[in-house]
């Protein structure tokens, strides 16, 4: 399941076309992603460690899953199969918001995309995809909050923006 191109987009997310994923990142253009983020019925949510070999975010913990929708892709449809692709995981996912980022990030790539997160929820463990992921835990929304502040070097730049949308939209406190 390679995604090897985004789709550009305006800030009020018009698509304005593809690129390659890698030049996209290299150049900085906005384009469409989606995170996903899987709930137990505990309350507690899915992380995933970002393989080693990834060309940024390598090694740092995410959301359970993120990744870009491809041309006349749904958006909700591509992130139920890219959690599927990365985390053996089929559950029903709704939309909860979007949200635009821009940052800049290793190997002088940088990362602006407008976000849709989108929320699931399931008590199956997950069947990692080792190509993708390395690792994988289930937290309670308040120990990454304290971990995060500890040690934000750990977790990538789009979670810890999205987490507090995510926490406020469910009524989290």
């Amino acid at each position: 399941m390679e995604r090897n191109k985004v789709i550009l987009v305006d800030d009020n997310d018009v698509a304005l076309g593809e690129m390659e994923k890698l030049e996209a990142h290299k150049q900085g253009h906005l384009h469409r992603a989606f995170s996903v983020f899987i709930f137990n019925d505990k309350g507690k949510l899915l992380l995933q460690q970002r393989a080693n070999h990834k060309y940024h975010g390598a090694g740092l913990w995410t959301n359970t899953c993120c990744s870009h929708p491809q041309w006349d892709e749904d958006v909700l449809l591509s992130a139920a199969e890219r959690l599927a692709y990365e985390m053996g995981l089929k559950c029903d996912l709704e939309f909860s918001h979007s949200f635009i980022y821009k940052i800049e990030v290793e190997n002088n790539l940088i990362e602006n995309e407008y976000d849709y997160v989108c929320i699931g929820y399931s008590d199956e463990e997950p069947k990692i995809n080792k190509d993708e992921v390395q690792d994988y835990k289930w937290m309670d929304l308040n120990d990454i909050l304290t971990d995060i502040s500890q040690n934000p070097e750990n977790y990538t730049y789009w979670f810890k923006v999205a987490l507090p949308m995510v926490m406020h939209n469910l009524k989290i406190d």
